[in-house]
């Protein structure tokens, strides 16, 4: 059973690379590197030949217009391939994801979609890294309760999906094990690290420059903008319990990552 990780070299693409390799996985990654590429159908084709299952990870963002149809070819693609599991990693309260959630059971082959939280590792290795290190969080949203999963816990979530006995054709929601507000999160960094971080709610504007004080540029700051003023806004206030019901234990917590993350020099 050979795998492929289409976003192979993303965050959640890399980590379940290293995971299968060192379980004696048959797998190979599908990037840019090794000539895939979402804007390109033509690449497709090559990189699920010989897969029996695949890891989807779209970027920049499944809500975003024209994705449903990019997720329907692949499915059908997929299908015509003989690849007989797909496992998509998707949002929590993205209802434009829905629809590519939808569109990727075009070719009905089974395909377990991982519907994701915040995570929390986008404070130590996204674009909240730079924020974070001049002690400032400045999010074009409210401070509400979210709940940070790390990405570890979903990296394994995904492992199990890809790996286990039969296909499925299911949805888990994979939350961490507790709500807070940005600020607490800014908090909880603040204790571990020994430098002052605070949250502050801006507009979309503020943000833009912001993220471009650490090269972000305005065409992809502008679209995380407006995706995180439709879902901030308390939609995603609960526990979910995916991790748990794929990994047999609780969820990791925030401080247990943030302590993780200060000892690696993250934030240094």
């Amino acid at each position: 059973m050979t795998t492929v990780i289409l976003g192979g070299a993303g965050r959640t693409g890399s980590r379940i690379l290293d995971r299968l390799t060192a379980a004696a996985h048959p797998v190979r990654p599908a990037s840019r590197r090794s000539g895939f590429d979402w804007d390109d159908p033509s690449t497709w084709r090559g990189a699920l030949r010989g897969a029996t299952a695949a890891y989807v990870c779209f970027t920049p963002d499944l809500a975003l217009p024209g994705v449903p149809e990019t997720m329907g070819t692949l499915g059908r693609l997929a299908a015509t391939e003989g690849v007989e599991r797909l496992v998509l990693l998707s949002g929590r309260g993205e209802e434009g994801a829905r629809a590519s959630e939808t569109a990727l059971r075009g070719g009905s082959v089974p395909r377990t979609v991982l519907r994701c939280s915040w995570f929390q590792q986008n404070f130590s290795e996204h674009f909240l890294t730079g924020p974070v290190r001049r002690g400032r969080l400045r999010l074009p949203a409210p401070d509400v309760p979210e709940a940070f999963v790390d990405l570890d816990d979903v990296v394994d979530a995904a492992v199990v999906a890809l790996t286990r006995a039969v296909p499925e054709d299911a949805t888990y929601e994979l939350s961490g094990p507790e709500l807070l507000t940005f600020a607490q999160a800014a908090a909880l960094i603040s204790g571990v690290s020994g430098r002052t971080v605070t949250f502050e709610a801006v507009d979309v504007p503020s943000f833009v420059r912001d993220l471009a004080v650490d090269g972000v540029p305005a065409e992809e700051a502008e679209p995380l903008a407006h995706l995180f003023m439709d879902i901030l806004d308390g939609r995603n206030a609960s526990l979910a319990d995916g991790i748990e019901r794929l990994l047999g234990r609780p969820a990791s917590p925030f401080r247990t990552y943030a302590r993780r993350a200060a000892a690696s020099g993250a934030w240094s």
